[in-house]
């Protein structure tokens, strides 16, 4: 874990060469200056040596000057080195994210993965800035202050050192309990986060169903328990820091009370106790920055590893060495033997599913919620990987292709459409990124939104809302297929797309959909009839297999589970 923790250094060696150059020159002349008031009380001021005495005082002014340079280089730069790396942290982050399969989001809590990307990535870099420096400047000082104070005096120099042991074996003692109590109220932030976000994301839902209590009263519950986190993080935090300070302040008696029986003694002299007292006040702030170190490093550890426990995620599913691109030439679908499950908890979803889609054709999928519709979608773009049987279009197996070649020719309108927080123009522009505004009106004229769009004050430019909110269902609806037109793939899936409209907005969708789906082949998830009864040919899912397949009339004749649907008007 540590060479990877360093690998993020590399990039700005000479950055962190700056902050620790500044560091050592600051420890070198804090030790210098009590050496010269050292020399004032024992030779210039008793031999009234006014010109030494001068030069003293220069050297002491330089000292404080030079200082107040190290320490402009260490904030500015230091924090600057912090910020760089932190921006490369957390874009790999967010980029392995973006390579990582369906499978692993179903599972995460975004408020978790939020709370990684922002609050442990600030631990880390303030451990990666804070964490060299501190710890240079504070042994260089410690170790600079004592070979100093032997020369001068050991007796008393081993006489200060005494509570130096006591406080290194309380700091390792209660570091790691430290430790535990950061990754506890890690873990609690992030389900605030994730609570919060929940609540805020569904708050329609909430205020619809009158909610709000039953929402405060969940999420009082998930707060208070960060509360209680907390608290019993100061808890040990507390008494962390108030015995480590008491040992620095037996640190200063030690020497006071050591030196003053040697001077009784005639052992030392009173210049050297006051040498001694100085020095005191030069090693007490490197023994602070070494208890904050500890602090800091024990939340930056946690931090760390679990930024690490995410990159070291790798994708379910991933292209191979030697994959092509796809080439659609009539865009024929061909499910074979296809099983497929979510996990081992959630059973088997398809079991030894096969059907063929002729290429250009418009067929539907049909069955009873849960059946597997919507599974069988997913599997065509590789958004999940089949358990066993394969997928082929145009005989090509998908997993042999590269994924970026197979989603560019398949266009989704799903039942939940996803807009971004962001324009109309944007959104659209996921579709094709180069897109010019009379290919977009020409889109949007598509998809029968044209005229609506055209009539808004910012017309394009127009913000749609967080999740599209701006904007109603049949709307949103209408720019995802114009998202889709732009995108001009050859095979689309459309995914109960019209269940919860209105019959106006399912009849101007459904006319877009048709003008989308000319030339293309084209798959329905349907709920409503007038979305199966025209299909080329219609699926029937039960239980994850095939259980029918026919045209509209040919299936009511027969009269099996797709006619028990038609005559109960149970679609999905």
């Amino acid at each position: 874990m540590l060479r990877r923790f360093v690998s993020y250094y590399r990039p700005y060696r000479g950055l962190f060469t700056l902050d620790m150059s500044a560091a050592v020159l600051s420890a070198v002349l804090s030790v210098i200056f009590p050496a010269l008031t050292r020399q004032l009380l024992k030779t210039y001021i008793p031999d009234r040596n006014w010109e030494a005495m001068f030069i003293v005082f220069c050297l002491m002014l330089a000292i404080y000057l030079v200082q107040m340079g190290t320490n402009y280089v260490r904030i500015r730069w230091g924090h600057i080195l912090g910020v760089k790396m932190e921006n490369d942290m957390r874009a790999e982050l967010f980029d392995h994210l973006q390579s990582l399969s369906f499978g692993y989001f179903d599972k995460i809590k975004t408020g978790h993965m939020m709370s990684r990307i922002t609050n442990d990535l600030f631990q880390i870099t303030e451990i990666a800035h804070h964490g060299p420096e501190d710890l240079l400047i504070s042994l260089l000082t410690i170790v600079g202050a004592y070979a100093v104070m032997f020369t001068y005096s050991v007796p008393l120099s081993l006489v200060s050192m005494l509570p130096l042991p006591f406080m290194l074996f309380y700091g390792i003692h209660f570091g790691l309990k430290m430790k535990a109590k950061f990754r506890e109220v890690r873990r609690t932030v992030a389900d605030v986060n994730s609570t919060v976000e929940n609540s805020l994301q569904g708050i329609r839902e909430v205020k619809s169903f009158t909610r709000e209590q039953f929402q405060n009263d969940k999420f009082g519950q998930v707060n208070d328990i960060l509360k209680n986190s907390k608290e019993e993080q100061y808890k040990v935090m507390a008494s962390y820091h108030a015995v480590l300070g008491f040992f620095r302040d037996f640190y200063y008696f030690t020497t006071v009370v050591g030196g003053a029986i040697l001077i009784y003694f005639g052992i030392v002299e009173v210049y050297d106790l006051v040498t001694f007292i100085l020095y005191v006040g030069i090693v007490l702030p490197p023994l602070d920055r070494l208890i904050q170190f500890t602090e800091q490093l024990q939340q930056g550890i946690a931090s760390f590893e679990r930024f690490i426990e995410v990159l070291d995620v790798q994708p379910d599913i991933t292209d191979e060495p030697d994959a092509k691109d796809l080439v659609v030439t009539e865009g024929a679908i061909r499910y074979d033997h296809v099983k497929f499950s979510y996990d081992d908890a959630s059973g088997q979803v398809l079991g030894n599913l096969s059907l063929d889609i002729p290429g250009g054709s418009n067929v539907a999928l049909v069955g009873e919620s849960g059946a597997g519709k919507s599974t069988i979608a997913s599997l065509l773009p590789r958004f999940y990987q089949p358990t066993s049987g394969s997928i082929l279009i145009d005989g090509q197996d998908i997993a042999k292709v590269t994924q970026s070649s197979l989603r560019r020719q398949i266009g989704f309108v799903q039942q939940n459409v996803f807009l971004f927080d962001a324009s109309i123009r944007e959104n659209l522009r996921y579709g094709k990124t180069d897109a010019t505004d009379g290919e977009m009106w020409a889109a949007l004229d598509a998809a029968n939104l044209g005229s609506f769009v055209r009539n808004l004050p910012d017309g394009l430019d127009t913000q749609v809302g967080e999740r599209g909110t701006r904007l109603s269902g049949g709307q949103k609806q209408r720019l995802s297929i114009a998202r889709v037109f732009l995108k001009n793939p050859a095979i689309l899936i459309f995914d109960e797309a019209t269940s919860s409209l209105d019959t106006e907005s399912e009849t101007q969708i459904q006319e877009a959909f048709d003008r989308l789906s000319q030339g293309r082949t084209a798959v329905i998830i349907a709920h409503r009839l007038t979305t199966v009864k025209d299909a080329d040919r219609i699926f029937v899912i039960d239980k994850g297999v095939l259980a029918e397949a026919g045209t509209h009339g040919q299936l009511l004749a027969k009269g099996g589970v797709y006619a028990h649907l038609y005559h109960n008007q149970d679609f999905e």
